[in-house]
């Protein structure tokens, strides 16, 4: 008995080594040889692991950029261009700056401007509360209020403002990794180009109900009236759906939009001075009348040139 035991315990032992030889040796011959530089990028990188690049975490930018050996397509948020030229350094690629972006709330429907029509009473989840019902008040369109995106936030960049009821955006904390923007269910928050000196103009309103309906449910809604688009001269604003947008990139901030809008849906942040609406109206005004001179004066010479031909 005693002899078995032995050489079952000699056996054993005898073909763990053969095993581990075998696997050693298949190890050794199949090795994947792994880039130094996926190691050398993610230590650049911020280790928030946050999403906000498209990838699962910073390894995974990492070897995605290292595999495709450039950034076409890639960036960073939290760490922004300062280190995404170290990463481009590492590359040895070119890197094309992008331009920083923070995350926006468009709604404006606080408790002075919408109206509570229903008392919610259920779990404190935006995502669970869209599911059930249109919300709080007669706007389907705006905020919850239950602060998803507070929560997903990691940065800790947003908070919900009791008075208002609505979600507010730290500038300095926000990375625009856009987790906030995921976790809301109405899709009200949007990464938008930060602007010279943070200064943006944006429709504070995702409501696509027609004038009347938006104006009862949201005394602030954008109401499809189109005196923004007439009056941009950037060709800045479109109208969809009975909602303005304002293109960022075509914004010249002259603030014009923001004066003749009569619901106030448009907001302009971080002006050094407050807007003179009053002022603003008389310029546009005044543009127009001279305008309208310039072109009357055209057709009269275009008048007295075929009266002269004739």
């Amino acid at each position: 008995m005693t002899n078995i035991f032995i050489w079952t315990v000699v056996v054993l032992t005898v073909l763990g080594l053969l095993l581990s030889l075998l696997l050693f040796r298949v190890a050794r011959r199949f090795r994947v040889e792994e880039d130094p530089r996926i190691d050398e990028i993610e230590k650049l990188l911020p280790g928030a692991n946050c999403g906000g690049c498209g990838f699962a975490g910073c390894r995974a930018f990492a070897d995605a950029a290292v595999a495709a050996g450039n950034l076409e397509g890639r960036f960073c948020p939290v760490g922004g261009n300062p280190v995404m030229k170290q990463v481009a350094g590492v590359l040895g690629c070119e890197l094309a700056e992008a331009s920083p972006r923070v995350a926006v709330v468009r709604c404006n429907g606080s408790c002075a401007n919408a109206p509570r029509v229903n008392n919610y009473d259920g779990q404190s989840s935006c995502r669970v509360k869209a599911a059930l019902y249109g919300g709080d008040t007669l706007c389907v369109f705006g905020c919850l209020g239950c602060g998803d995106c507070v929560s997903a936030c990691g940065f800790g960049a947003l908070s919900l403002n009791p008075e208002t009821g609505l979600p507010e955006v730290d500038e300095a904390k926000c990375t625009a990794c856009g987790k906030c923007a995921s976790a809301c269910p109405r899709r009200i928050i949007e990464l938008r180009l930060k602007g010279p000196r943070s200064m943006r103009e944006y429709v504070r309103c995702i409501n696509r109900d027609k004038g009347p309906v938006a104006r009862k449910a949201c005394s602030a809604a954008c109401i499809g009236c189109g005196l923004c688009v007439k009056t941009c001269r950037h060709g800045a604003i479109t109208l969809a759906d009975n909602l303005a947008y304002i293109d960022a990139t075509k914004c010249k901030l002259c603030r014009e939009c923001e004066a003749v809008c009569p619901s106030g849906a448009i907001s302009g942040v971080n002006f050094p001075v407050a807007l003179d609406k009053e002022a603003v109206k008389q310029r546009i005004a005044a543009r127009r009348a001279a305008e309208a001179a310039k072109a009357a004066a055209g057709q009269e010479e275009n008048a007295k040139k075929e009266g002269s031909n004739g």
